[in-house]
């Protein structure tokens, strides 16, 4: 099991993604939208985190007044899941229940308490070692690729520029022959 998780802070505005997985992602399982989560359980030390929404697999939002997991098709006047409408519209739109269960994509959360560290630097922490090893191999590619492309382009443009030269010639000594 593995979900997705958008940790946004209402003071700042900023949101820090990350993906959860095993005892992580358990801490999540059998959750209500509204439902608050201890950030120890989820490797953020000290902060406590209220669940604000999410969607499911297929990408149906979650929406806080339809209970269970299941999707239902519901009539939205307002409110998640559907834009802004005209005055007295009322729109059928499936969306997911409140529940987070074992199909749930994304999950959003929201600070409610903060912790010792910020969020962006606990993240930081988690995700040098990786970026580390992806910057190594891109630049050794892209240094291989400039070497190639101006070859090539000088090759391509002296034949084209002969071809041209040729071929206008070429006709005029045909048609005064002729």
């Amino acid at each position: 099991m593995e979900f997705k998780i958008n940790i946004g802070d209402p003071k700042t505005g900023k949101t820090v993604k990350r993906v959860v997985s095993g005892k992580e992602a358990e801490a999540f399982f059998k959750k209500r939208i509204g439902e608050k989560i201890n950030g120890d359980d989820i490797g953020f030390a000290g902060y406590e985190f209220e669940i604000s929404g999410g969607s499911d697999y297929c990408g149906f939002p979650m929406r806080k007044d339809v209970r269970g997991t299941a999707r239902k098709r519901i009539l939205i006047v307002s409110g998640v899941g559907i834009r802004k409408n005209r005055r007295g519209r009322k729109v059928r739109k499936t969306v997911a229940g409140n529940t987070i269960y074992s199909k749930t994509a994304q999950i959003n959360l929201k600070i409610i308490k903060k912790g010792s560290k910020p969020l962006a630097e606990e993240k930081k922490e988690e995700e040098e070692p990786a970026k580390e090893k992806k910057e190594e191999k891109p630049k050794e590619k892209k240094e291989v690729k400039k070497e190639k492309k101006p070859e090539a382009k000088e090759k391509k443009k002296p034949e084209k520029a002969e071809a041209k030269k040729k071929k206008p010639k070429e006709e005029k000594k045909e048609e005064s022959k002729n």
